[in-house]
This record gives C-alpha cells, structure tokens and sequence, in this order.
C-alpha cells in the first residue's frame, strides 16, 4: 500500500509533518479540524511538502525521520535546497562541535 509523508505550515508559521496513505483525505481532515491536535489549533494549514513511498511503513518511518530535524533542515526540504542538507545535519551544539575540533 503506498504512504505518504508531507509537510502543513499551519496558520502560526509551525509546521506539521504527517503519513497517510490517502494524501487528500488526511488534508482535508487537517483543514477541517478533524487532524492532529496541532493543527486543529492552527488553522487553516498549507501542504508544503510531499513524499511519496511504496509502503505505509516506509513512509511513516520518514515521517518521524523528518519530525526529528531542525527547522531549517525542514526549510531546505520544502524549498528542494538538498545541497544545504548536509551542511544542516552537522552537529554544532558547543559541546560536540569543541570535541569535533580537538580531535582534528
């Protein structure tokens, strides 16, 4: 069964990453309050970004592959800048990005 894992921008700007296997039926529930708690606080949502998977199971682990990046990260999805991808997946935090640099 095919799945799928898209992106909302809610009405405050948030975004909201979801799988389906019935695209415009999931959308529709967001947009009439029927969706997820996020976005029935947020309406109305925009589909931003999509996915599309040859199984449901493959698409929801997308789905929360995608719930667990940065915002910017998700930016450069939406937008199709992959070539900012991997400079968006580098560690930076001060701890690792110092141990990263002594190491060097």
């Amino acid at each position: 069964m095919i799945g799928f894992v898209y992106i909302l921008e809610c009405s405050d700007g948030s975004y909201y990453t979801g799988s389906t296997i019935d695209l415009e039926k999931r959308i529709n529930e967001h947009q009439n309050g029927r969706g997820a708690n996020h976005t029935k606080k947020r309406l109305p949502v925009k589909l931003l970004y999509v996915e599309e998977y040859l199984s449901i199971a493959t698409a929801f682990e997308r789905e929360k592959q995608i719930q667990g990046c940065s915002r910017s990260k998700k930016k450069a999805l939406i937008t199709g800048d992959f070539d900012a991808l991997p400079n968006l997946s580098e560690c930076k935090n001060e701890t690792n990005f110092k141990y990263y640099k002594e190491k060097k």
